[in-house]
């Protein structure tokens, strides 16, 4: 029941003095008091009745109203009875505090008021019990066999009058409630909100508030969302006892719903809960479906790691292209590695790694395919030692060389950045390696060692998702992340500590003079000018720094010391 129900009700007989714009509040009782401070007696959402037997002057309405607002009340009836109408103070102290004020006409009784408003909420909380428990048998009976999480979602824009959205762990969609469709950047909103609440343990619904992308009519507002088949039933999200969050949050998906949860009666909120689970049981089963591409892959790689025939393992992969693509003849093959990591974690990581490349891999592999229609997931993971592997068909009548059919990691990894920052936290990591594509099994194995070679270099950079592919393998600046830390230090240490001593002591700039130097390739003349020095001045500096370390820069193995030095430092 709204309050605007009341003045429409002729009967009551009841005039509004302040708050028109706030008529649509909700009212869910109502309480007489003329006590100066009734707020031990309010719980708020009710209609306060009151003879005004508190009032006995001007200043005596501040207080009043201050407390009735405080207590949360949707909104407040005063009799003219006692003084004939309604005193301008108190008038004015519900205006300036945005409270609704009704003047209660002599003649009406404030048990008629109380009558007509316990009637009507009593029975609209039946009513919507009683649809509740309709939309709920209703619900579960729409079964995702019969038209997978879109029907459920259907039923729950057209039953309940609900915007929601199915979504991946990453934000990507999977169904929603009617045609509107979330921009990119809000979904990865919501994904790295529940990313973050879910993989602390909290349980759901979780709740944001997003603001409306500028430049259109985008959704915004309040979300709530609910956990999605992260094993975390019943407890809406939150783990089992002894289980680490972080284990399942990145397969599981999140139900969005544009609303807050917390306005909601508890029916509605069980409801949805139960929408969840209904829609977990279709996350389920296309998990189970991943059964078989994953064991394909595990084959794959046990056939390539045990050195097998490449006759042997292409009559696998073949096998592999029927499961994942049919029709797709002869495929080029990417493979694409991953390692989510966490310096705590006491779990293997390689299913959360597998889970989450299914995931980033699905709708660059269905990009690919002229016509877009692609199998779930349609490549095939293993997981080896903690490092998730990837099997990816790609199109055959692409050129196969340095990879312009390969999918690159800044593509496979773009789209879900936002959200993965929240599943990783503060200190979880994710590195992906992406190798050229291959036109046959002959070529498995080398693109098997591009991609991990790859991967390691992206772990040895500071971000916490980072991503590299095979073209840069091709400098001899990618040994460095593979020389042990000690080994870089010791190295660097020999060469450049000398300099910089030098410079804390007698503040010079041997370091920066050497770095610019090698900049250069030796030139004396381009190197002064850099550096804005005569060049008698850098030949003095460069003298200096030979003396210092017993080397010479004349000769190219010193040169190139120095410039692996600099790059370790």
């Amino acid at each position: 029941m709204r309050l605007r129900t009341l003045l429409e009700t002729g009967e009551l007989g009841l005039r509004l003095l302040s708050g028109q714009e706030l008529l649509d509040r909700p009212l869910h009782g109502v309480m007489t008091t003329d006590l100066r401070d009734p707020s031990r007696y309010l719980h708020g959402g009710e209609l306060v009745l009151t003879g005004l037997a508190w009032w006995r002057g001007p200043g005596d309405a501040e207080p009043f109203v201050r407390v009735l607002v405080e207590a949360g009340v949707a909104g407040l009836a005063a009799g003219e009875a006692e003084f004939g109408s309604v005193p301008e103070d108190v008038t004015l102290a519900c205006a300036r505090h945005r409270l609704p004020l009704f003047a209660v006409a002599e003649e009406v009784s404030f048990a008629e008021i109380t009558e007509h408003v316990v009637r009507r909420v009593s029975g609209e909380r039946a009513g919507d019990l009683a649809a509740v428990v309709d939309r709920h048998r209703r619900l579960m009976s729409a079964s995702p066999a019969g038209g997978g999480p879109q029907a459920v979602l259907d039923l729950l824009g057209a039953d309940l009058d609900l915007r929601a959205w199915l979504l991946t762990a990453t934000g990507r969609p999977i169904a929603v409630a009617g045609d509107e469709r979330l921009p990119a950047a809000v979904a990865a909103r919501l994904a790295a909100h529940h990313l973050a609440e879910a993989g602390a343990g909290r349980p759901g619904p979780y709740r944001l508030d997003v603001d409306p992308p500028a430049g259109g009519d985008a959704p915004g507002g309040v979300f709530a969302l609910f956990p999605v088949g992260t094993g975390a039933e019943p407890t809406r999200g939150a783990p089992a006892p002894g289980e680490d969050p972080r284990r399942t949050v990145l397969s599981g998906w999140l139900l969005a719903v544009r609303a807050d949860a917390r306005e909601w009666p508890a029916q509605r909120v069980d409801l949805l809960d139960g929408v969840a689970r209904l829609v977990a049981t279709e996350r389920d089963r296309r998990e189970a479906s991943r059964t078989v591409p994953r064991r394909l892959a595990q084959d794959v790689l046990e056939l390539v790691g045990a050195g097998a025939p490449p006759a042997e393992v292409a009559a696998r992969l073949r096998v592999a292209a029927r499961v994942l693509v049919p029709g797709l003849a002869a495929p080029h093959w990417q493979v694409v590695t991953a390692r989510v990591a966490w310096p705590d974690a006491r779990f293997d990581a390689g299913p959360v790694g597998r889970a989450l490349l299914e995931e980033l891999l699905a709708e660059p592999v269905a990009e690919r395919l002229a016509d877009g229609t692609v199998p779930d997931p349609g490549v095939a993971v293993a997981h080896v030692d903690g490092e998730a592997v990837a099997l990816v068909p790609l199109p055959a009548d692409e050129p196969a060389d340095a990879g312009s059919a390969a999918l690159r990691a800044e593509r496979i990894l773009a789209p879900a950045r936002g959200a993965l920052a929240g599943a990783l936290g503060g200190d979880g990591r994710l590195s992906l390696g992406a190798s050229a594509a291959v036109p046959s099994a002959d070529g498995l194995r080398g693109a098997l060692e591009e991609a991990r070679h790859a991967r390691r270099l992206a772990a040895a950079r500071p971000a916490a998702v980072s991503g590299a592919d095979h073209e840069e393998l091709a400098s001899h600046v990618l040994l460095l992340p593979f020389v042990p830390d000690e080994v870089r230090r010791a190295f660097a240490g020999r060469l450049l500590d000398p300099l910089a001593d030098y410079d804390r002591r007698h503040r010079a700039d041997l370091v920066a003079t050497l770095a610019a130097f090698l900049a250069v390739d030796g030139s004396w003349t381009r190197c002064a000018a850099r550096l804005h020095l005569h060049v008698n001045s850098l030949r003095y500096r460069i003298a200096r720094i030979e003396r210092l370390t017993g080397r010479d820069l004349g000769r190219l193995e010193d040169r190139v010391d120095f410039f692996l030095a600099l790059r370790l430092r």
